[in-house]
């Protein structure tokens, strides 16, 4: 099986001062997909530079043309659907139809009460996800929209000319219980998983293997009930989050090793995060450009 092979770029650099480069270089290396964080702030970001995702990657679409550009992930934490359509119709234009949407339920973080609210509880943003990713999937496709939930509502909303990708732009829907599977299998084009979080600091890398088997069976599951083929979903693996963490960027043969491994379980796209020293994501640049331009032949071979 081939392998897409994509990056995340963190959106902590002005776009003058390196974060032009950055895309650019994506593009150079043939990334499938360069995508970035749609949040507010972020971890151990927090108290350092950070900019929004959607201008950084409208501005990624004007600096290039073939690279595909996406979020890893938007979430309802501080998102409407109503406006989120419309920036995301506004991008797909401006891009040529290259955006993907990864989006999912959103956590705990400094997102959830940077607008002043409480923090939802794990059952509260499923429910809202659940009305978040239809509705969204609604204001995409049709030129006007009213609808009236019990989280989110639209009066008329248009959304014309719509998206160039039709019938919309594609979703990867991040989620790993019962109730986000079902969303991904009925709205996604695409499914994203950083594997078991609970496995991370403690795990093996045996254990994460069987954990994200068992996530791609309750995915199986999940499509089986609607009657859709789940090889229809592009499996996404976003990399850094397993008990590996970032030594999969060690080395290109640890990063074929690891690749290999998911490959076979059925992921068709991995995700690396591009390099940021002294963090957690801090690598080796060289060894982050081989591995983009020499690990898919190896897997190939």
């Amino acid at each position: 099986m081939s392998l897409r092979l994509s990056t995340v770029i963190l959106p902590v650099r002005r776009w003058h001062e390196g974060g032009r480069d950055q895309w650019l270089r994506a593009e150079q290396l043939g990334f499938h997909t360069a995508y970035t964080y749609d949040h507010l702030s972020w971890r151990s970001f927090r108290d350092g530079p950070w900019f929004g995702a959607l201008p950084t990657l409208t501005a990624a679409a004007t600096a290039t043309e073939r690279l595909r550009l996406g979020t890893l992930v938007t979430s309802p934490n501080f998102r409407h659907p109503v406006t989120l359509a419309k920036e995301l119709i506004s991008l797909d234009d401006i891009s040529g139809g290259r955006v993907t949407l990864g989006i999912g339920a959103g956590g705990n973080g400094f997102d959830a009460t940077a607008l002043g609210q409480e923090p939802w509880s794990p059952r509260e943003r499923a429910d809202r996800f659940a009305e978040f990713v239809p509705l969204l999937d609604t204001l995409l496709t049709e030129g006007a929209v009213s609808h009236e939930g019990t989280f989110y509502s639209a009066e008329e909303a248009r959304n014309i000319p719509g998206c160039v990708q039709r019938p919309r732009l594609p979703f990867a829907v991040a989620a790993t219980g019962p109730r986000g599977l079902r969303l991904a299998a009925r709205h996604g084009q695409a499914w994203v998983t950083t594997g078991d979080p609970k496995l991370f600091e403690d795990g093996t890398p045996e254990q994460s293997l069987e954990a994200i088997g068992g996530q791609l069976a309750r995915l199986d599951k999940a499509c089986a009930e609607i009657g859709r083929d789940s090889a229809s979903i592009e499996k996404v693996l976003l990399t850094g989050f397993t008990p590996e963490a970032n030594a999969v960027l060690g080395s290109v043969d640890a990063f074929v090793d690891f690749a290999g491994r998911h490959l076979e379980l059925g992921f068709t796209e991995l995700v690396i995060h591009a390099p940021i020293p002294d963090s957690d994501f801090a690598a080796d640049e060289v060894v982050f450009e081989k591995i983009a331009t020499e690990a898919a032949a190896q897997l190939d071979g």
